[in-house]
């Protein structure tokens, strides 16, 4: 039996991935190594905020998980001098490129007792290999045993996460995607590609849901109420396409959207060729300006004598 925690929510924050990246691009990037840090936030209600982060000197060695380094006096300096700046931030956990969960994560997890009562881990992926968001928030309860021979242990689970931001950091990104984006593309392929990378992310989480579905009539993962619940409120919100009327109404809103797509193509066309039109009209003018004799110069009257 695992005891529940308190923490229904980790909001990442849009510096903290740009400083987990950085960090990563400058340590241990082109390698296998990972890299980790501290985070700062807030908790609220059940609800914790990462707004900074900083790195931590980190070493591992490949071979055997249980020897590690982590050098938390140079973490110790850097949270008193982040708490001159901002005694609000308060050490929430800490963060990790894994990209999935090690052996001595649970090492480290007791190592971060001595500064927060609940310290979460977040896992970045630095390096996604599909549209998802790349941060997993763990934290560790109590796993009692139902023998009471058996020694309780503290297992990892999972916490929502999400990436927010307040108003000041929306219009920083804003900004930084305003430089980025390539304004050559158009809106409408922009839209168009933005639905396809979504619908590839629908993809693989429906995989996802069939691959938990095949190894739990294998018999290979317990059964989940709640996961089954909601997977059968999915399927409830599906529409029902062998309806009649409602394939006629994709048909038609289909129609509407191409045939506007298309006039807006002809239009355009149009456009080009009266702008080539009147190019090659002024290109002449100008020739024919250039070419032309200059007109004769007016008869000087003479002195009256």
């Amino acid at each position: 039996m695992v005891k529940s925690t308190g923490i229904e929510k980790v909001v990442v924050h849009p510096l903290v991935l740009l400083s987990i990246v950085d960090h990563y691009n400058r340590v241990a990037k082109d390698t296998h190594k990972r890299v980790l840090g501290v985070l700062l936030g807030e908790t609220a209600r059940g609800r914790i905020d990462v707004t900074n982060s900083y790195a931590v000197p980190f070493e591992e060695d490949d071979k055997d998980a249980s020897i590690w380094f982590l050098d938390h006096n140079y973490h110790e300096a850097m949270f008193a001098m982040f708490k001159k700046i901002n005694a609000k931030e308060r050490v929430v956990g800490w963060y990790s490129t894994g990209p999935k969960i090690r052996e001595s994560d649970l090492d480290i997890q007791e190592l971060f007792y001595n500064y927060c009562s609940n310290p979460v881990l977040v896992i970045i992926d630095v390096q996604p290999r599909e549209l998802a968001i790349p941060s997993q928030a763990y934290c560790t309860v109590e796993d009692v045993k139902e023998d009471s021979t058996q020694k309780s242990q503290k297992a990892f689970v999972h916490i929502s996460s999400e990436i927010g931001a307040y108003e000041a950091e929306e219009i920083g990104v804003e900004h930084l995607l305003r430089d980025v984006k390539d304004s050559t593309i158009s809106t409408l392929a922009s839209e168009v590609s933005a639905k396809m990378v979504a619908l590839r992310g629908l993809e693989s989480r429906l995989r996802q849901l069939r691959s938990y579905l095949e190894l739990v009539v294998a018999g290979k993962l317990p059964l989940r109420a709640d996961i089954l619940y909601g997977v059968q409120d999915v399927f409830n919100l599906l529409p029902n396409l062998n309806v009649d009327e409602l394939v006629k109404a994709f048909a038609v809103r289909t129609n509407d959207m191409m045939l506007a797509v298309y006039v807006a193509s002809l239009v355009r066309s149009i456009i080009a060729l009266h702008n080539l039109i009147n190019n090659k009209v002024v290109n002449k003018e100008a020739e024919k300006a250039v070419d032309s004799p200059p007109p004769p110069a007016p008869p000087v009257p003479s002195a009256a004598s």
